[in-house]
């Protein structure tokens, strides 16, 4: 038993350096995983971002485009309206010449 004894002890000695290893292996893994999974997290952080960045400017661009409508539209009734008054001021003042002659 005692010519044994060196070599289970080198045996045993091969088994926990394996193990070590593996260990050490696992936790590399480990990490790298969860740098990956930072970095994911991170990409998909920054994506959600600029979508909402994205949505803010498009519906500033919307409110802008309906503001502008919005004016235009006012404008053309302001000159429709201008028309329409100065038709009549032109009508009464025809029909003042057509009294007066």
């Amino acid at each position: 038993m005692d010519a044994a004894e060196p070599t289970r002890l080198a045996r045993q000695e091969a088994r926990v350096a394996t193990a070590a290893a593996r260990d050490e292996r696992r936790e590399e893994r480990d990490r790298l995983k969860s740098e990956a999974q930072a970095r994911q997290q991170e990409q998909e952080r920054v994506e959600a971002e600029a979508a909402a960045w994205q949505d803010a400017a498009a519906v500033a661009a919307r409110a802008e485009t309906e503001a502008r409508e919005k004016a235009d539209s006012l404008i053309a009734r302001v000159i429709t309206d201008e028309t329409a008054r100065k038709a009549d001021r032109d009508q009464r003042y025809a029909n003042r010449k057509a009294r007066q002659q």
